[in-house]
């Protein structure tokens, strides 16, 4: 049963993010023109004034670890070893979607948009840093990647709301049918496994 109410917030709420992602498209923009920096195909551009600039910031390697707090030495072989989970979820997810997706007509979740690696090239950053923001911004990219494969393979198998709303719940769930709505759920099953084929990525 449609709610007019719902129906109407989560109108006005797609228009607030269109203006939201226009609005952080604009800050972008000028936030390159302050910090003199340029995308080409992909690889960030640094003036030269602004590379040797940045270099004068930043902290040596030695000072760096100096500084390090025990408990952040200790803690990093944990942290470090998680890159190997992170990566075979990785690996098992584009299996999964390269196989499934195509026997479900699903269209492939496209990986590189999810894995923005550009940090290494910011010169204040010494190598302990650079390596840090490359594997936080690997980790958190193979996280964005399997949440919007699994929204995908959620819709296309179990579209139905739960009983209680999750803190963040990925993009796809305002389409399901409705906890217990049992006749929306036999109706709209189909047309919610064959609206997947024209579904496109976020941004």
């Amino acid at each position: 049963m449609k709610n007019p109410t719902l129906d109407d917030i989560l109108g006005r709420l797609h228009e607030l993010q269109a203006e939201l992602e226009s609005e952080i498209d604009r800050v972008l923009d000028e936030k390159r023109e302050l910090f003199r920096y340029t995308l080409y195909q992909g690889r960030v551009r640094f003036e030269q004034s602004i590379i040797a600039l940045q270099r004068a910031q930043r902290t040596g390697i030695w000072a760096y670890l100096r500084s390090a707090r025990l408990g952040h030495i200790f803690s990093a072989p944990i942290l470090y070893s998680l890159i190997l989970p992170f990566a075979a979820l990785d690996l098992a997810a584009t299996i999964y979607q390269h196989i499934c997706f195509r026997v479900y007509h699903i269209p492939r979740v496209r990986r590189s948009k999810y894995m923005i690696i550009d940090r290494q090239h910011l010169p204040y950053l010494n190598a302990i840093e650079k390596f840090n923001c490359l594997y936080c911004s690997y980790a958190n990219g193979v996280i964005e990647y399997i949440r919007e494969i699994a929204a995908r393979t959620e819709q296309y198998w179990c579209p139905i709301k739960h009983a209680s709303r999750t803190p963040d719940p990925h993009r796809l769930v305002e389409n399901f049918t409705d906890y217990g709505d049992a006749e929306a759920f036999n109706k709209r099953f189909e047309a919610l496994q064959k609206g997947l084929s024209v579904i496109k990525d976020k941004g």
